[in-house]
Protein backbone atom coordinates (compact mmCIF):
# COMPACT_ATOMS: atom_id res chain seq x y z
CA UNK A 1 0.00 0.00 0.00
CA UNK A 2 1.21 3.62 -0.71
CA UNK A 3 2.22 5.84 2.16
CA UNK A 4 2.62 9.35 2.50
CA UNK A 5 5.22 10.95 3.02
CA UNK A 6 4.40 14.40 2.66
CA UNK A 7 2.25 16.69 0.37
CA UNK A 8 2.22 14.95 -3.06
CA UNK A 9 4.75 12.13 -2.20
CA UNK A 10 4.29 9.01 -1.65
CA UNK A 11 6.13 5.48 -1.20
CA UNK A 12 5.58 1.86 -0.89
CA UNK A 13 8.08 -1.05 -0.66
CA UNK A 14 8.95 -4.55 -2.20
CA UNK A 15 10.61 -7.21 -0.25
CA UNK A 16 11.90 -9.78 -2.50
CA UNK A 17 14.94 -12.36 -2.04
CA UNK A 18 17.99 -12.11 -4.51
CA UNK A 19 21.48 -14.11 -4.45
CA UNK A 20 19.71 -15.41 -0.62
CA UNK A 21 19.85 -11.79 0.81
CA UNK A 22 16.08 -10.70 1.71
CA UNK A 23 15.78 -7.00 -0.21
CA UNK A 24 13.00 -4.21 0.21
CA UNK A 25 12.91 -2.01 -2.62
CA UNK A 26 10.73 1.03 -2.51
CA UNK A 27 8.75 3.27 -5.50
CA UNK A 28 8.24 7.08 -5.10
CA UNK A 29 5.36 8.50 -6.09
CA UNK A 30 4.92 12.48 -6.65
CA UNK A 31 1.54 13.95 -8.00
CA UNK A 32 2.57 17.01 -10.43
CA UNK A 33 1.12 20.46 -10.17
CA UNK A 34 -1.20 19.61 -12.75
CA UNK A 35 -2.56 16.69 -10.84
CA UNK A 36 -0.85 13.82 -13.18
CA UNK A 37 1.47 11.18 -11.42
CA UNK A 38 5.12 10.48 -11.81
CA UNK A 39 6.14 7.24 -10.74
CA UNK A 40 9.72 6.84 -9.72
CA UNK A 41 11.20 2.60 -9.87
CA UNK A 42 7.72 0.77 -9.92
CA UNK A 43 7.60 -2.42 -7.38
CA UNK A 44 5.10 -5.00 -8.52
CA UNK A 45 2.01 -3.63 -9.53
CA UNK A 46 -1.14 -5.29 -6.93
CA UNK A 47 -4.51 -3.98 -7.20
CA UNK A 48 -4.41 -2.32 -4.03
CA UNK A 49 -1.24 -0.11 -5.57
CA UNK A 50 -3.58 0.32 -8.79
CA UNK A 51 -6.48 1.44 -6.72
CA UNK A 52 -4.59 3.95 -4.74
CA UNK A 53 -3.09 5.12 -7.72
CA UNK A 54 -6.00 5.81 -9.49
CA UNK A 55 -7.32 7.64 -6.73
CA UNK A 56 -4.88 10.22 -6.45
CA UNK A 57 -4.17 11.06 -9.62
CA UNK A 58 -3.71 10.16 -13.77
CA UNK A 59 -0.40 8.24 -14.10
CA UNK A 60 1.31 10.40 -16.70
CA UNK A 61 4.98 9.26 -16.38
CA UNK A 62 7.17 5.99 -15.23
CA UNK A 63 10.23 6.51 -14.98
CA UNK A 64 13.34 3.52 -14.73
CA UNK A 65 15.42 5.46 -13.17
CA UNK A 66 18.99 3.18 -13.41
CA UNK A 67 19.66 0.61 -15.67
CA UNK A 68 19.10 -1.85 -12.70
CA UNK A 69 15.89 -0.76 -11.54
CA UNK A 70 13.23 -1.37 -14.29
CA UNK A 71 11.87 -5.45 -13.84
CA UNK A 72 8.19 -4.11 -13.18
CA UNK A 73 7.74 -1.08 -15.43
CA UNK A 74 6.17 -3.22 -18.19
CA UNK A 75 3.19 -4.24 -15.65
CA UNK A 76 2.75 -0.31 -15.20
CA UNK A 77 2.52 0.62 -19.13
CA UNK A 78 0.01 -2.41 -19.39
CA UNK A 79 -2.41 -0.93 -16.73
CA UNK A 80 -2.07 2.35 -17.60
CA UNK A 81 -1.21 2.97 -22.06
CA UNK A 82 -1.57 6.52 -21.44
CA UNK A 83 1.42 7.24 -19.27
CA UNK A 84 4.92 7.65 -21.11
CA UNK A 85 8.04 5.51 -20.57
CA UNK A 86 11.26 7.25 -19.84
CA UNK A 87 14.46 5.33 -18.53
CA UNK A 88 17.57 4.95 -18.20
CA UNK A 89 20.80 5.63 -20.86
CA UNK A 90 21.18 2.35 -22.39
CA UNK A 91 17.97 0.47 -20.82
CA UNK A 92 16.73 -0.28 -24.11
CA UNK A 93 19.61 -2.11 -25.23
CA UNK A 94 18.75 -4.62 -22.41
CA UNK A 95 14.68 -4.09 -22.46
CA UNK A 96 13.67 -4.30 -26.33
CA UNK A 97 10.46 -4.74 -24.94
CA UNK A 98 9.88 -1.39 -23.25
CA UNK A 99 7.67 0.04 -26.04
CA UNK A 100 7.75 3.75 -26.46
CA UNK A 101 10.59 4.02 -24.30
CA UNK A 102 12.68 7.50 -23.75
CA UNK A 103 15.76 7.98 -22.56
CA UNK A 104 16.41 10.43 -19.80
CA UNK A 105 18.94 13.42 -20.31
CA UNK A 106 21.15 15.25 -18.51
CA UNK A 107 18.47 17.95 -18.76
CA UNK A 108 15.18 17.81 -16.89
CA UNK A 109 11.93 17.06 -19.10
CA UNK A 110 9.55 20.57 -19.58
CA UNK A 111 6.40 18.43 -18.61
CA UNK A 112 8.27 18.18 -14.61
CA UNK A 113 10.33 20.98 -14.54
CA UNK A 114 7.90 22.68 -12.70
CA UNK A 115 8.13 20.24 -9.60
CA UNK A 116 11.21 18.25 -10.12
CA UNK A 117 14.86 18.90 -10.62
CA UNK A 118 17.03 16.40 -12.10
CA UNK A 119 20.73 15.25 -12.05
CA UNK A 120 22.52 12.45 -14.75
CA UNK A 121 25.04 10.65 -12.29
CA UNK A 122 27.67 9.78 -14.27
CA UNK A 123 31.05 8.30 -13.87
CA UNK A 124 28.79 4.87 -13.01
CA UNK A 125 27.64 3.60 -16.38
CA UNK A 126 26.23 0.04 -15.46
CA UNK A 127 23.84 1.90 -13.40
CA UNK A 128 23.49 5.61 -15.49
CA UNK A 129 21.79 6.69 -12.74
CA UNK A 130 19.33 9.59 -12.37
CA UNK A 131 18.85 11.73 -9.14
CA UNK A 132 15.45 14.04 -8.57
CA UNK A 133 15.01 16.68 -6.05
CA UNK A 134 11.50 17.29 -5.50
CA UNK A 135 10.88 21.14 -4.75
CA UNK A 136 8.36 21.26 -2.72
CA UNK A 137 8.56 18.72 -0.53
CA UNK A 138 12.62 19.21 -0.59
CA UNK A 139 13.02 15.36 -0.90
CA UNK A 140 15.80 14.12 -2.78
CA UNK A 141 14.52 11.28 -4.61
CA UNK A 142 17.72 7.86 -4.47
CA UNK A 143 17.62 5.08 -6.33
CA UNK A 144 21.09 3.21 -5.41
CA UNK A 145 23.65 5.40 -4.96
CA UNK A 146 23.21 6.02 -1.58
CA UNK A 147 21.24 3.33 0.77
CA UNK A 148 21.00 2.57 4.75
CA UNK A 149 19.55 -0.48 5.62
CA UNK A 150 18.10 -0.26 9.01
CA UNK A 151 15.85 -2.41 11.09
CA UNK A 152 15.23 -5.64 11.57
CA UNK A 153 17.05 -7.66 9.06
CA UNK A 154 17.86 -11.10 8.15
CA UNK A 155 21.59 -12.31 9.48
CA UNK A 156 22.59 -12.56 6.10
CA UNK A 157 21.26 -9.26 4.99
CA UNK A 158 23.29 -7.71 8.04
CA UNK A 159 25.91 -9.01 7.21
CA UNK A 160 25.80 -7.74 3.79
CA UNK A 161 24.96 -3.97 4.82
CA UNK A 162 28.13 -4.01 7.18
CA UNK A 163 29.77 -4.75 4.78
CA UNK A 164 28.69 -2.87 1.94
CA UNK A 165 28.83 0.19 4.43
CA UNK A 166 25.01 0.55 4.92
CA UNK A 167 24.31 -0.51 7.99
CA UNK A 168 24.97 2.18 10.34
CA UNK A 169 24.43 5.12 8.15
CA UNK A 170 23.78 6.58 4.69
CA UNK A 171 26.40 5.81 2.55
CA UNK A 172 27.34 5.06 -0.73
CA UNK A 173 27.90 0.98 -0.71
CA UNK A 174 31.24 -0.44 -1.83
CA UNK A 175 29.62 -2.36 -4.30
CA UNK A 176 28.62 0.72 -5.94
CA UNK A 177 32.18 2.36 -5.66
CA UNK A 178 33.78 -0.97 -7.21
CA UNK A 179 31.66 0.11 -10.47
CA UNK A 180 32.85 3.91 -10.62
CA UNK A 181 35.11 4.19 -14.02
CA UNK A 182 35.29 8.41 -14.42
CA UNK A 183 35.76 9.13 -10.37
CA UNK A 184 36.15 13.42 -11.28
CA UNK A 185 32.97 13.02 -13.57
CA UNK A 186 31.09 11.27 -9.98
CA UNK A 187 32.41 14.18 -7.73
CA UNK A 188 31.01 16.81 -10.50
CA UNK A 189 27.74 14.80 -10.04
CA UNK A 190 27.98 14.49 -6.96
CA UNK A 191 28.36 18.25 -6.09
CA UNK A 192 25.50 19.62 -8.05
CA UNK A 193 23.03 17.36 -6.38
CA UNK A 194 24.68 18.81 -2.74
CA UNK A 195 23.94 22.72 -3.97
CA UNK A 196 19.69 21.76 -3.95
CA UNK A 197 18.39 22.55 -0.33
CA UNK A 198 16.96 19.05 0.43
CA UNK A 199 15.82 17.97 3.68
CA UNK A 200 14.45 14.48 3.37
CA UNK A 201 16.07 11.59 1.56
CA UNK A 202 14.20 8.76 0.23
CA UNK A 203 16.50 5.68 -1.07
CA UNK A 204 15.08 2.54 -2.58
CA UNK A 205 16.66 0.66 -0.56
CA UNK A 206 15.51 0.94 3.31
CA UNK A 207 15.96 3.81 5.32
CA UNK A 208 14.38 7.29 4.50
CA UNK A 209 16.27 10.33 5.68
CA UNK A 210 14.19 12.64 7.84
CA UNK A 211 16.74 14.24 10.12
CA UNK A 212 19.65 16.17 9.21
CA UNK A 213 19.30 14.60 5.78
CA UNK A 214 22.01 17.22 3.98
CA UNK A 215 24.56 16.40 6.36
CA UNK A 216 23.96 12.80 6.07
CA UNK A 217 24.15 12.97 2.05
CA UNK A 218 27.24 15.86 2.54
CA UNK A 219 29.03 12.80 4.55
CA UNK A 220 28.64 10.13 1.83
CA UNK A 221 29.25 11.74 -0.77
CA UNK A 222 33.09 13.06 1.38
CA UNK A 223 34.17 9.52 -0.58
CA UNK A 224 34.06 11.17 -4.23
CA UNK A 225 35.98 14.02 -2.55
CA UNK A 226 39.35 11.77 -1.24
Amino acid sequence: MLQAIAPDIWHTQHTFVATGLRISSRMTVVRLQNSGLWLHSPVPLTSAIHAQLAALGEVQFIVAPSKTHHLFVGEYLDAFPQARLYGAPGLLAKRLDLRGLRELTPEVEPEWKADLEQVFFAGIPLGNETIWFHKTSRTLIVTDLCQWWRGDLSLGAKVYASLSGVRAQLAVPRTIRLLIKDRQAARASAHKILEWPFERVVVAHDTIVEQDAHEAVEKAFAYFDK
